[in-house]
């Protein structure tokens, strides 16, 4: 945004600890505060000017004129802290305000602190620095669950307090403005559900605060919110407790019942064919067992543009997800293929390669104009240039290499294939076929003798990402990989034809050391369940070839760069359904080599972990979890067939390099530019506005 000249704020919450450092131990994966603002942050300015009440809890009440008050309850403060965004080679910059949770003086009790009753006397500022405390603190209690609504609603009433003043101090020299012009002023994009509450709250208070009808608040709300999809997983799409919020946030479930009402009527007068749907298309779903709020529901009846986030994600939630929605109003569903910066990703990570992309295209406008890169194909099979192309590779791996011996002690070879899997540890991204495959090829490694051994592609696997610390079966692959790799990294029959790496703590800054040095990528989702990833693009960008299904912005890139330049592989998302039908009636039939790798895997070959809870969850009906509800039987022998084909290409050099540069040539598509520029075109309606 800052780059394209867009005037434009993001808005966030200033946590205290991130989600947590990773650290790597015998027993697998250890979280530890990640004290992020430990030695203070130098980019932030704090505006104590900017301070904003917001309240939980509480009641309604009714004023003699019908109209409704929410009082009571305890009351925390926002406080703004401003971090500067430049942009590139522009003179805009933007801001990212974070609020922070504080309580005001008046709520510390001195009395009590005095009577030697310390924790009464400071209960409220107590609970304000929980709100602000972890990123995504587990929901797994009733107070995490209470904890994790409480951040999303003071993330959005902060900011849309925050916003409505702005507007209201513009327009005070125009004593005619009406508030059905906020909508060409303000634009609200919910990423995702975690925001949902911006839709009730910027209801209540237009009605509450700025005295506005439900008819003329629903006509701005609507046509200043619009909401970005980012999942199809069922878990990722909250229902929060109608009872919890009736407790947290009476004002707002009497706005989203009256929202949910009106759909319904409308629904009832205007399309009956629809009603037998409305259980499930309706925003509050009242089973007498556990009555929900349905989040994404509410973002789409409530906003004015849905979009995913991938052709192939769009096109699910359009023919799937929200099918009846489309039938309702086709013009609201939109897509916008994600995007990466190529500053970060590609100029400021990898120096040698931008300097060589730079020489041979002759400009360096590349880096906002990332079609640019479409140029370099004309050099593909360039002997001169795929020289120069592999030094810079090299040179990246090399620093690569240096990087993990100091972090893991593990010695890698640089030249041996860089293969890289890098994202938070989940079933559906399927870490655990691609440490089976490493299991399955380990295993006939060592059966090799030492003749047939030199005829294999050398290989590097590494992994990196974190698992929820609830996760039991993402915290299992975790164990496993590591377990994996301490068995063939010391195995001196094999260590010098695979090794298995495992990078801990993974975050951005390990990535910019990861991505360069990468030359084959891991994409390997169950088609269907990836909106659509950035990793993908980020590897791509950097002449990595990708090994993967189609799914997410897989799709989009296999067509960019060639189909001839991807390692294709698995079920496609039209498949899923009915193979999941047939492991489930018992009809799928295991490729012997995948029944080998789980077999190899029982043995104890890597030690006396019990691994059957993990490979149990892959046995279709055992009782034990979905039955391999991610399909990695299913896909296993053509990821194995698909690893052949890696190899046997990465043997023929010139090959390698110029479906490698070809990768990189067919990434301009890619650029968060253009997705910014789409965004802002074609949902927000704003123009650059260039700062002179």
């Amino acid at each position: 945004m800052a780059t394209l000249n867009l005037p434009a704020w993001g808005y966030g919450l200033r946590y205290r600890y991130g989600l947590f450092k990773q650290r790597i131990t015998k027993e697998g994966q250890e979280e530890i505060a990640e004290d992020w603002l430990e030695k203070f942050s130098p980019w932030e300015v704090v505006r104590h000017d900017v301070v904003f009440p917001v309240r939980f809890f509480g009641h309604v009440e009714v004023n003699p004129d019908g109209s409704r008050k929410w009082v009571g309850g305890d009351t925390v403060q926002a406080l703004a802290y401003d971090v500067p965004i430049p942009g590139y080679k522009t003179k805009n910059t933007i801001s990212l305000r974070l609020w922070e949770a504080r309580a005001s003086s008046d709520d510390f009790n001195l009395f009590l602190f005095n009577d030697g009753q310390y924790e009464s006397a400071s209960q409220l500022h107590s609970r304000a620095q929980q709100i602000c405390a972890v990123l995504y603190p587990g929901d797994a209690t009733e107070n995490g669950k209470l904890l994790r609504l409480k951040q999303q609603f003071f993330l959005c009433s902060a900011s849309l307090q925050d916003i409505i003043l702005r507007f209201k101090e513009r327009k005070n020299e125009n004593r005619s403005w009406k508030w059905s012009e906020f909508p060409s002023k303000v634009a609200v994009q919910l990423n995702d559900t975690h925001p949902t509450l911006a839709i009730p709250e910027l209801m209540r208070l237009l009605m509450d605060n700025e005295g506005l009808g439900w008819d003329e608040a629903w006509d701005v709300t609507t046509r200043t919110v619009a909401y970005t999809n980012h999942t199809v997983l069922p878990e990722a799409l909250e229902k929060w407790s109608q009872s919890v919020m009736w407790k947290l946030l009476p004002r707002h479930m009497e706005i989203i019942e009256e929202i949910d009402t009106r759909f319904i009527t409308m629904i009832r007068t205007t399309r009956t064919d629809l009603e037998s749907k409305l259980p499930s298309i309706c925003i509050l779903d009242n089973n007498p067992q556990k009555p929900v709020v349905r989040m994404a529901n509410l973002c789409v009846v409530s906003s004015h543009k849905v979009n995913g986030v991938a052709q192939l994600h769009s096109d699910i939630l359009k023919a799937e997800l929200f099918a009846d929605y489309v039938s309702i109003w086709p013009k609201k569903f939109q897509n916008k293929t994600n995007g990466i910066t190529p500053r970060r990703w590609l100029r400021f990570c990898s120096p040698e390669l931008s300097d060589i992309i730079t020489k041979w295209l002759k400009t360096d406008q590349w880096v906002t104009k990332l079609d640019l890169l479409v140029g370099l194909r004309k050099f593909a099979e360039n002997a001169d240039f795929q020289a120069e192309w592999s030094s810079a590779k090299m040179a990246n791996k090399q620093r690569l290499a240096q990087y993990i011996l100091r972090e893991t002690g593990v010695s890698i070879d640089p030249n041996s294939l860089f293969d890289i899997q890098v994202k938070r540890i989940h079933e559906y991204k399927r870490q655990l076929l691609n440490i089976l495959g490493a299991i399955y090829r380990y295993k006939k490694l060592k059966e090799m003798n030492a003749e047939e051994r030199k005829n294999t592609t050398p290989r590097t696997i590494m992994f990196g990402g974190k698992a929820f610390a609830t996760y039991t079966n993402a915290k299992r692959i975790v164990k496993l990989v590591n377990d994996v790799g301490a068995v063939v990294n010391s195995d001196p029959e094999v260590n010098s034809y695979l090794k298995v790496v495992f990078v801990p703590n993974y975050n951005v800054s390990v990535a910019e050391m990861l991505i360069p040095g990468s030359e084959l990528s891991q994409h390997i989702s169950t088609a269907g369940m990836e909106a659509s990833g950035t990793s993908n693009m980020k590897f791509a960008l950097n002449g990595c070839l990708i090994i993967g299904t189609l799914d997410g912005a897989n799709v989009e890139i296999r067509e960019e760069i060639g189909e001839e330049n991807f390692f294709l592989f698995g079920a496609t998302a039209d498949e899923v359904p009915r193979l999941r039908k047939e492991r489930e009636n018992g009809l799928f039939k295991p490729d012997p080599r995948f029944e080998e790798a789980k077999e190899y895997t029982r043995s104890g070959a890597f030690g006396s972990y019990d691994y059957n809870p993990l490979l149990d969850s892959l046995e279709g009906n055992s009782g034990y979890g979905r039955g391999d509800y991610f399909l990695v039987g299913h896909d296993f022998p053509s990821y194995m067939d698909a690893q052949e084909r890696v190899d046997e290409a990465y043997k023929d050099r010139k090959r390698w390099l110029k479906m490698s540069i070809l990768s990189t040539a067919g990434s301009g598509k890619f650029s968060s530019d253009r997705t910014i520029s789409q965004y802002a075109k074609e949902i927000w309606n704003i123009e650059e506005c260039r700062v002179p």
